[in-house]
Formats: structure tokens, C-alpha cells, sequence
């Protein structure tokens, strides 16, 4: 460990050159992740496989869907967890709240049985996700000044964390469905996210008085009124969970077209506030076309939990020296390659500081990297069966990897460094209404995908998303105009 200078109120000490308080969220968030994704990955076949599987017989295409639309709600939460930490709460406390919704959600998941336990589960685990996420990367945020260099190589390693639950979430519950059955690998989801809490009540220490108090307090006169939207939004969410207002094959087109509006809605507050300077509001511009592109990006890549899992599941030749692994080891992947990369990845941002590739640059990249990598697939394209190696679909997904660190971790550091200061949280909750874009159009694209489209599939798909990063490259030069001295 050693001392460095700190924003106010953050503790001295560092580890490898980092704010102390950055292992802490990097534990909560690994856990997090670990139940996030391990629930995630066997939830589309518990979805459609049929009852004597154990699970509960929807068609497939409905079942990813829903998976794609359930990501998008979990990014549709965060504003919500975005504005009690700005206005009531605080980032700190956000962050385990929302830690302890989540694990009552896989505890639903776990013991509660058919369509009535998923609608319970996915309802929790996604407000209590949108509370930890956004308030988490906006937490860490916080623990750096403006301009500090190392900022990024801090999220990169964020990142590293998020990735260690991502690659080990999915190997244990897929292991427990596969050997014992669902309810067993959702109640391992609960238990990660247990352990994860207990880390982060023993060491909030480590943050100091980051995040402690809202920074935009809502007056007392006002809580009556939010009180009623709250409960509004429970009821809302109450009804289209457990009613068939919104058919299910319908809810990714339902929830892609509320993030869309939600979005352009919020754009519209920061950019019209009286609390925003107009230095704050052209940087705000500036975001905007990074939104877009970081929607096409999550697209695609959230499309290993719907069109990749399926295509796990009949297309993937799992068979090690003789034994079978789980289909939702897919999941675990593309981590692999994050963990080994990330870290190069920290090292290079840190060593080339000034000189690496401005933002926007990096977003081209990374939404150029998973057009391609979508690509890829072609070379197995109409073939029959198990045909495609498990090691062939590794290779692929190391292209997402590479492509995600391009984006994602650089993603949440300049989300930090644009945000008007009354709006930081919700400035990152934005951030990820473009990620639950992708990820509610990912359960669109999933119901055109078939065996005998593939090629259609992956070409279209691929080559749109190149195209979008081809725009954002030629726009890099007024973006970073626009970004006021933000690299």
C-alpha cells in the first residue's frame, strides 16, 4: 500500500496504485455478477425446455424474449436506483439495498414454483441490479478526481471483477441444473449474492465518505409525490409481471421502445436543467452519439444469453474427452478472455495515458470488433447438428472480448467524466438505458433466428453493426471537440 492525494473524503490508502475502496466495490460487484449471470444463463432453458426437462415448456423464441427483455428492465431500473441514491439516499447505501433485493429475487426463483416464481424473481432481482449497477460504477467514480489518469485502468479493473463472477456464475448453476435441477442453481445465485453483501458490510469502511450523502437531497415537501410514483412503478411492474396486459412474446419489443422513449426523455431533462451549466450540457451532447453506438454494441454481445445460448444448445459440440459439459457454459467463455485481458488492457490505458485512442475512437472500435466477430459465425453457418467445436465458438468470443474492452470499461469512466455534477448517478443510469437497449433488442433480433437463417442471421446483424461503428469513427473528431478536454 501507499498514500497518494484522493478527492475529499476518500481515504488515502491505495493498492496497486488504486483508491483502497475500489476493492471493495470490485468484491460486491464480482458477486453480484456471479448471481446475475449464473441465474441468467439457465434461465432461457428453464424458460422453454419442456416440463419433463424441468422447466416450463414456453416456446423458444418466446423464451429469449423474454431474457432479452428482462436485461433491458434490469438497465430500465437504474434510473430509479440512480435517483434515490441522488435525491434520497446516497450511492453507499444504493449499493447494498439494491444487494439485498437481488438476493430475495433468486430466493424467489429458488423456492417459489412455475411462472409465478419467475415473475416474482425477475421483478426483484431487476430493481435491485438497477440499484447496485449504477450506483456501484458512479461509487467508484467518485473515488478519483476529474482527470486523474488513472481512472480507466481503475474501471478496466472494475471490469476484471465483474468478469470473475460472469466466468464462475455460470459454471457452477449451469453445473447444479445439469446434475440436480433449476431451483438448486438459482438458490446458488442467492447464495453469491449473500456472500457478497456480507463483503461489502465488513470493509464499507474502505470508501470513506464517498457516496454518503445524496447530492441533490429532495425537500421534504416533495416526498409525498415521489412516494406515489414508487409505488406507481411497483404497480406497473406488479400488473405486466403477473397479467397478460403485455403478451410475452411482445415484452422485448414493449421494453425496447420504453427504454427509447425513457432515454430521449432524459436527454431532454439534463439538457434543458437550470442546474446544468452550459459547459455540462455540451458535454451531454457529446454523449449522445456514444449512447447510440453503445446500444448497437450490447445488441449484439448480449446476444450470448439468447441467441448463443440456443445455439449452445443445438448447434455446440460440448463433449470433453468423453463427458458433456452444461450448454450454459457458453456464459463462462468470453470471461475467460476478459480476465486474461484485462489487466493488459489496464496496463496499456495507464502506460500510454495521453496517447492512447481518444473515447470515441475506442467506441468505433469496439462496435466495429463485434460486427466482425458476428461475422465470424458465418464459417459455420448451415451446418447440421452439433457441428460447430466448443473451441471454435472460445476463439469467436475472444473477438467480443477484445471488442467489449474497447467499450464497456471505457464506457462507464467517460460517463463519469461527462456527467453534470446533480445528475452523476443518473448520468450512469443512462449509460445503461444504452446498454438495456441493446440488451431488449438482443430479445428482439432472437426471435428471427433459426437454424436455416443462419447466414442471414449473422451477416445482417454483422454487417449493420460495422456500419455503426464506421459513423462513430468519422464523428470522433467533433465528439472529442464537444467533450471539452475529456480524452
Amino acid at each position: 500500500m501507499t498514500e497518494t492525494v484522493q478527492p475529499s473524503g476518500v481515504p488515502s490508502r491505495t493498492v496497486f496504485g488504486h483508491p483502497i475502496g475500489l476493492t471493495n466495490l470490485f468484491g460486491v460487484e464480482l458477486w453480484e455478477r456471479f448471481s446475475f449471470y449464473g441465474m441468467l444463463l439457465i434461465l432461457g432453458y428453464y424458460l422453454y425446455y419442456s416440463l419433463d426437462q424441468g422447466g416450463l415448456g414456453l416456446p423458444q423464441a418466446t423464451a429469449t424474449g423474454i431474457v432479452g427483455a428482462y436485461g433491458g428492465t434490469v438497465y430500465l431500473s437504474t434510473v430509479l436506483g440512480g435517483w434515490l441514491a441522488d435525491r434520497v439516499l446516497g450511492m453507499e447505501r444504493m449499493v447494498f439495498y439494491g444487494g439485498v433485493v437481488v438476493m430475495l429475487g433468486h430466493i424467489a426463483l429458488a423456492v417459489l414454483p412455475g411462472l409465478t416464481g419467475v415473475a416474482v424473481g425477475l421483478v426483484l432481482v431487476a430493481l435491485g441490479s438497477g440499484a447496485l449497477k449504477a450506483n456501484a460504477s458512479s461509487l467508484l467514480g467518485t473515488l478519483y478526481a476529474k482527470g486523474d489518469p488513472r481512472a480507466d485502468g481503475g474501471f478496466t479493473l472494475f471490469y476484471l471483477g465483474i468478469n470473475l463472477g460472469a466466468f464462475v456464475g455460470p459454471l457452477v448453476t449451469g453445473l447444479l441444473q445439469d446434475t440436480i435441477g433449476f431451483h438448486v442453481g438459482f438458490a446458488a445465485a442467492a447464495v453469491g449474492m449473500a456472500l457478497g453483501l456480507v463483503q461489502y458490510a465488513a470493509f464499507r469502511r474502505n470508501l470513506g465518505s464517498a457516496g454518503k450523502q445524496p447530492p441533490n437531497p429532495l425537500p421534504a415537501s416533495a416526498r409525498p409525490k415521489a412516494i406515489g410514483i414508487g409505488v406507481a412503478i411497483v404497480v406497473v411492474l406488479a400488473v405486466v409481471a403477473f397479467t397478460e396486459v403485455v403478451p410475452l412474446a411482445a415484452l422485448p419489443r414493449v421494453t425496447s421502445v420504453v427504454l427509447a422513449l425513457a432515454s430521449i426523455a432524459y436527454f431532454a431533462t439534463m439538457l434543458s436543467s437550470p442546474r446544468v451549466t452550459p459547459s455540462e450540457r455540451t458535454k451531454v451532447r457529446a454523449y449522445i452519439p456514444l449512447f447510440i453506438a453503445n446500444a448497437a454494441f450490447w445488441s449484439l454481445f448480449q446476444q450470448i444469453f439468447t441467441v448463443l445460448a440456443v445455439y449452445s444448445d443445438e448447434r455446440m459440440n460440448w463433449t470433453i474427452f468423453g463427458w458433456t459439459a452444461p450448454s450454459s457454459w457458453v456464459g463462462s467463455l468470453e470471461p475467460i478472455w476478459i480476465i486474461i485481458l484485462s489487466p493488459v488492457f489496464a496496463a496499456m490505458w495507464t502506460r500510454l495515458d495521453r496517447r492512447a485512442p481518444s473515447t470515441p475512437r475506442k467506441f468505433s472500435y469496439g462496435v466495429i470488433g463485434m460486427g466482425i466477430a458476428f461475422l465470424a459465425f458465418l464459417i459455420f453457418a448451415g451446418g447440421t447438428g452439433r457441428s460447430t467445436p466448443a473451441i471454435a465458438v472460445l476463439v469467436i468470443l475472444g473477438l467480443f472480448a477484445v471488442s467489449e474492452l474497447m467499450i464497456s470499461p471505457i464506457g462507464l469512466s467517460v460517463t463519469t467524466k461527462l456527467a453534470p455534477e446533480s445528475f452523476r448517478a443518473q448520468m450512469m443510469a443512462l449509460y445503461f438505458f444504452s446498454v438495456g437497449l441493446g440488451t431488449s433488442m438482443s430479445g428482439v433480433l432472437a426471435q428471427f433466428y433459426s437454424v436455416d437463417a443462419e447466414f442471414a442471421y449473422f451477416g445482417v446483424n454483422g454487417l449493420v453493426v460495422i456500419v455503426v461503428g464506421l459513423v462513430v469513427l468519422a464523428l470522433s473528431p467533433w465528439i472529442s471537440r464537444h467533450m471539452e478536454g475529456v480524452h
